[in-house]
């Protein structure tokens, strides 16, 4: 098991089995998030598609998970749409 010193828990957690996404912000990621933070980041990229109804395949779609993704690990942290309200 591979442990890192995850930027979103800011705890030591079990790390990612492999970079989850290209370049450098994967590296980054690969480094410092942990498998649980991972799973976050995943739960609420799905709650951005759907909400803003996104076409991930899409090259501005992407570029705005990138950029969400980023904020979400490293940044302010990714913010809800407005009015979205949780099913939880």
């Amino acid at each position: 098991v591979r442990l890192v010193n995850c930027i979103l828990l800011g705890k030591e957690a079990e790390g990612l089995e492999r970079p989850t996404y290209p370049g450098d912000l994967g590296q980054r990621i690969f480094e410092n998030v942990s498998k649980h933070a991972w799973g976050e980041w995943l739960k609420h990229q799905t709650m951005l598609i759907n909400e803003y109804r996104l076409t991930p395949f899409e090259p501005k779609a992407r570029q705005f998970l990138e950029k969400e993704m980023e904020k979400f690990f490293f940044g302010e942290g990714s913010e809800k749409p407005e009015g979205f309200h949780s099913e939880d």
